[in-house]
């Protein structure tokens, strides 16, 4: 997959901030931010791998990442990359949607592992919001009482300051 800008002020002219990572290079090609205050930002789009997208929204104190396809062993490397760069650079709270998810395998589950003590490590946290195939798939592993799941985006928000504060 290659992408290729060919006007940069045309992006920035969107306002909106766009990151791709190349799946052959794991390349990230950055757009600094244009946005005026007044304005919402628009969702950066995550095209992580052929296998998984998803979009990512930075409010002020926390990240949402809405992602779809296939969270396996092929994108595992380059999920628990971009996901631990975007943890650095903050707001270290990080609210993963994975309600589309088609699939996780146990790559999957050990990305989200290490991604929860990188954000606890930042002085944050990481809710994630399911669907019943996660859910049944973390069960299975025994791992809900340390991956934080949520029903819906406003529990993951609502349960944000209870686990930071805690």
């Amino acid at each position: 997959m290659m992408i290729t800008l060919k006007n940069v002020d045309q992006f920035k002219s969107l306002k909106k901030f766009t990151f791709y990572v190349s799946q052959r290079y794991n390349i990230l090609s950055e757009l600094n931010p244009i946005i005026d205050s007044e304005e919402e930002a628009i969702p950066e789009q995550l095209i992580l791998t052929v296998s998984l997208r998803g979009t990512r929204d930075v409010q002020s104190t926390y990240q949402i990442f809405r992602l779809t396809g296939l969270l396996d062993a092929f994108s595992e490397p380059t999920f628990r990359k971009v996901i631990g760069n975007c943890i650095d650079e903050g707001p270290a709270n990080i609210i993963l949607v994975l309600s589309q998810i088609d699939f996780i395998d146990s790559s999957g589950l050990g990305a989200l592992v290490q991604l929860v003590k990188k954000a606890q490590t930042n002085k944050g946290s990481l809710q994630i919001v399911t669907n019943p195939r996660v859910t049944q798939t973390v069960k299975l592993v025994r791992l809900e009482k340390f991956l934080s799941l949520q029903t819906s985006v406003e529990d993951a928000i609502n349960n944000l300051p209870k686990i930071v504060n805690s």
